[in-house]
């Protein structure tokens, strides 16, 4: 069933779901008004919404609407949309669209359970690095162009041999993904910060099912972080896929986790946000280089 709603109905219609047993609930926007950068902690809402609710298939649709208009009165028929949907298995519906995919000469990010395509170990080129995931709650798994930019810049500097034996941090680290394939292309250790305590579940997660150990990856909150010395003694790799807004405003404290001569990426910046991200980190470092892939950019020390 799929419900078009204003800004000021949600509160109302969330509760009424819940009271007639919807299985899930997903909102979209319903008039192309995106929202970019929410202030941490904030769920902000469009004001046109479409609220998508999954029923088992017995239901009746007539009296569902009828409960519903009964609890939300400013719901009329025309809101309305109802869609019989074949049952699957929807992870593996999911699953069997993701596949092995090559970031840079050598690191790959393969679904568990998959092989590597026929010509990923090919003679003569050196052995593929894998990390191993699977699509989770938690933002990073290789597909979005921020992310790939990052695996990409982190597989080059690994080519050059800059990681080898080096510190990194991981700064909103969602899946771990940075981190772990920076590990695993020679880091020796790594610290993951983020505020979403999903996200510290999922890359401990990650970390274990890659065979990477908690002495090799740490993971913390930004207030944790912050009362470590390594937040000032500072990391050879820096690595923040997060948001401009967030960027500019973690400058110092990312500028001083940087080890001098330490080379920093910094990513999820959209490429109309790039001139400002520069302008921040222009200060405390040079010869930053900009990427763009699609509308996206990623802002770094150049490999």
């Amino acid at each position: 069933m799929t419900i078009r709603a204003h800004r000021r109905e949600w509160r109302y219609l969330e509760g009424a779901l819940g009271q007639v047993g919807a299985l899930s609930v997903t909102l979209l926007d319903a008039a192309d008004e995106p929202i970019l950068e929410p202030g941490a902690g904030e769920m902000p809402l469009w004001k046109e919404l479409l609220v998508i609710a999954l029923f088992d298939g017995s239901v009746d649709q007539r009296g569902l609407k009828a409960v519903l208009q009964d609890l939300v009165y400013t719901l009329d028929d025309e809101r309305f949309s109802f869609r019989t949907v074949e049952d699957k298995d929807w992870t593996r519906a999911w699953m069997d669209q993701y596949r092995p995919m090559r970031f840079g000469s050598r690191l790959w990010v393969c679904p568990s359970g998959m092989d590597l395509p026929d010509g990923a170990r090919a003679d003569g080129e050196p052995a593929p690095v894998v990390v191993t995931l699977d699509p989770g709650l938690a933002f990073g798994s290789g597909t979005h162009p921020t992310t790939a930019l990052c695996l990409e810049w982190l597989d080059a500097l690994a080519a050059r041999g800059v990681l080898a034996g080096s510190m990194v941090l991981d700064y909103g680290c969602g899946s771990g993904i940075l981190a772990i394939a920076a590990l695993k292309l020679g880091a020796s250790r790594a610290i993951g910060v983020d505020n979403d305590p999903q996200a510290l579940i999922a890359s401990r997660d990650n970390a274990q099912r890659n065979g990477i150990d908690d002495a090799a990856f740490e993971v913390l909150d930004p207030e944790a972080f912050a009362a470590r010395p390594e937040a000032r003694e500072g990391f050879d790799v820096v690595c923040a896929n997060i948001l401009a807004g967030a960027l500019v405003a973690l400058e110092p404290l990312l500028a001083q986790a940087t080890r001098p001569g330490g080379r920093i990426a910094l990513s999820g910046i959209l490429a109309e946000q790039s001139a400002e991200v520069q302008a921040a980190y222009g200060a405390d470092f040079e010869g930053l280089e900009v990427v763009r892939r699609e509308d996206w950019v990623r802002i770094a020390s150049a490999d």
